[in-house]
């Protein structure tokens, strides 16, 4: 009676271990489009005999049937890791080649957009002069093409200026995100926490915990640290951002403007005060090209810029300034500047023509006479070491390499984080394929377990109604 009995509960066991395993898999089928979805497998052990005293005489015993023990979530935290650590580098190689890319496509070269362009027309004007000194339009033709390259050089520092506080409003926006990404890890460490402490499953809650450390990952780079009890920390730098169930903040601070010259830092605003140290993400991208410029050009690719734009302006107007000087306007004015460098703004933008008309320009010897050979001498002063055009041409150069270079970063770290993400994948990912044969492995266990519960409720049958009723009349 015991064992029939016992069978009973062997059979009902296998029910409930295959309508189990049914359910999870209907859960990784319908979930098989969620983002950030890993697949579930039923956990379940072979339940041993057990040897009684009733049962003695009887050698040889089966099993109480099968025990489920959980729901597995079958993530890998190898690949987890390899994926945050590629989308850290990712976000951060594409930071900088958007703004490199943005800033050389701004330049205009080559083409007759660009400001090499327009200083060639600005010394073929001066050589037009040198032919016919006293001709008023080739001078107008001088003081126009000199405005022009003026207007080239304001345009393109004001558009880096631009450039620059939109690549940090992008970044004080990223770190609200960091932010409130941090708060809702810590609440989900607290959640898990709890579940597991009960006994429960909180697999869809690692889930979303997964997608907010890889978006954390993706602004700042950083690393994870998992805790006995089911928690997480994340650490920027080694210091903790979440530590439990506890989330520290974030501040962008520095420079609030390119022409500040100050650095843009990222800061703790809770805890030990002082910068974040940054391995990568989208901010710390952002942070190294907003870096100021330094001396050897080596800074933030955008205050490099500006300093580039300004140092092409201070040449132009110091070499034509210099060489106009020595020459007569037709009013007898000798040492007139042709360029001016307004005071308190940057000098590309400070850049103006001084004279007005033909009766500005050295176009006469100190007698009084025409003398085109001043004209000559500034039409000459496009080339040669010290030219402004040279020191265009290296700054157009520097960004197109590095341009380049940031592009071919940006495209192998993101082949980087595919292979990562596609490797990830084959191991969480649902195979509706996989799924459905599990599926019909599970309600084949379901129908053999039932005719086991069917087979063993005709022998109980048997032997409560029928025992014993042979012989009677």
């Amino acid at each position: 009676m015991v064992s029939t009995f016992g069978s009973l509960a062997t059979a009902y066991s296998g029910l409930a271990a295959a309508r189990a395993g049914i359910d999870v898999t209907g859960q990784n089928i319908a979930n098989a489009g969620t983002a950030g979805y890993t697949r579930q497998r039923v956990t379940q052990n072979s339940i041993p005999a057990t040897q009684t005293g009733f049962m003695r005489g009887t050698a040889a015993l089966a099993g109480q049937g099968v025990s489920v023990d959980g729901i597995a979530r079958l993530a890998s935290l190898t690949l987890d890791v390899g994926v945050r650590v590629a989308a850290g580098s990712s976000a951060y190689a594409d930071a900088r080649a958007t703004a490199l890319s943005a800033l050389e496509t701004g330049l205009h070269e080559p083409g007759k957009d660009g400001l090499s362009a327009k200083l060639d027309a600005f010394w073929s004007s001066w050589s037009e002069l040198a032919s016919h000194p006293d001709d008023p339009g080739a001078a107008s033709a001088v003081i126009g093409a000199a405005g022009t390259v003026a207007s080239a050089l304001a345009a393109g520092s004001k558009a880096v200026d631009a450039q620059w506080s939109s690549v940090r409003g992008t970044a004080a926006g990223q770190v609200t995100q960091l932010n409130d990404a941090a708060k809702q890890v810590a609440d989900l460490n607290g959640r898990i926490r709890t579940a597991l402490a009960s006994g429960g499953t909180a697999n869809e809650l690692l889930d979303q915990r997964d997608q907010l450390t890889e978006q954390i990952a993706t602004l700042a780079g950083g690393t994870t640290r998992t805790n006995a009890d089911g928690t997480v920390d994340v650490l920027l730098g080694g210091n903790p951002l979440v530590q439990g169930t506890d989330a520290r903040a974030v501040a962008l601070g520095g420079g609030e403007r390119l022409a500040d010259g100050a650095a843009v830092t990222l800061t703790w605003t809770s805890g030990t005060a002082g910068a974040v140290s940054l391995s990568g993400g989208s901010i710390g991208g952002a942070l190294a090209v907003l870096a100021p410029a330094n001396g050897n050009g080596t800074g933030g690719a955008l205050a490099q810029a500006a300093a580039s734009y300004d140092a092409v302006a201070t040449q132009l107007a110091t070499t034509v300034n210099a060489v106009h000087a020595t020459g007569t306007t037709p009013a007898g004015t000798t040492g007139t500047a042709f360029f001016a460098l307004a005071a308190g703004v940057p000098a590309a933008q400070g850049l103006s023509v001084v004279p007005t008309d033909g009766t500005g320009l050295a176009t006469r010897n100190a007698a009084g006479q025409l003398d085109d050979s001043f004209a000559d001498a500034l039409s000459r002063l496009g080339t040669g070491p010290g030219a402004a055009d040279t020191t265009w041409a290296t700054f157009v150069a520097g960004v197109g390499t590095a341009s380049r270079s940031a592009a071919t970063e940006s495209t192998l770290t993101g082949l980087a984080l595919t292979n990562a993400r596609t490797q990830q994948q084959s191991s969480a990912g649902v195979d509706l394929d996989e799924e459905n044969v599990n599926l019909l492995s599970y309600q084949h266990a379901y129908q053999g377990a039932a005719r086991v519960l069917t087979a063993v409720d005709e022998m109980l049958d048997t032997i409560i109604n029928r025992v014993g009723l042979v012989g009677r009349g």
